[in-house]
């Protein structure tokens, strides 16, 4: 096997185990104490389609619906491998920060607290950067013609995503998050 799909598959299970603790946190969401959850589509389709990349990466790793490995796309592979590795880790980073405001859909808790400590000190959603990154990064890492356009596609809902979390989180935290705002930028930071 291709030693960057080693590499991307090793991540891929150490991400998993890493995320565990993440999914767990956001199936307890959907049964505790909900203060408000919007009724929107952005709660599924982000993530099926961050599903389907992950699928899509699983079988790049054993180079299907990747490109043929030429020596003049090195270069784009191990960039991306960087890229991917680096945010995939900052994905867990950032759902660790998150701790029991974490859940996988969009809403709030009625003990919820506004996180602005770890990767959210400098950015409000770094946990949606680094999916659109590391997926792009997957992509480029096995030439995924699979991963790549489904990466493209989520772009849109994941930003509409954010936005609506934005809303909410402006509606309950007040001028908190207000303040908060103009600290940290909405996925590069201080821009936004």
């Amino acid at each position: 096997m291709d030693p960057i799909n080693i590499i991307v598959a090793l991540n891929i299970v150490a991400t998993f185990g890493a995320n565990v603790s993440g999914a767990k946190k956001g199936f307890k969401a959907k049964i505790g104490a909900t203060k408000e959850k919007p009724k929107t589509y952005l709660q599924t389709l982000p993530l099926v389609l961050s599903t389907l990349t992950l699928v899509g990466l699983i079988l790049g790793v054993f180079q299907i619906g990747t490109l043929e490995y030429l020596k003049e796309y090195d270069l784009i592979r191990y960039i991306g491998l960087a890229v991917y590795l680096i945010f995939s880790w900052v994905q867990v980073w950032s759902f660790k920060s998150l701790g029991d405001s974490y859940s996988q859909d969009i809403l709030i808790k009625k003990d919820h607290k506004l996180i602005t400590k770890g990767p959210f000190k400098l950015i409000r959603h770094p946990q949606y950067l680094s999916q659109i990154l590391f997926d792009l990064g997957g992509a480029a890492a096995t030439l995924s013609f699979i991963v790549a356009p489904l990466a493209i596609i989520a772009i849109p809902f994941i930003l509409m995503r954010a936005n609506i979390e934005e809303k909410l989180l402006a509606k309950h935290f007040g001028e908190e998050f207000s303040g908060y705002k103009k600290k940290s930028g909405f996925f590069i930071p201080f821009i936004g």
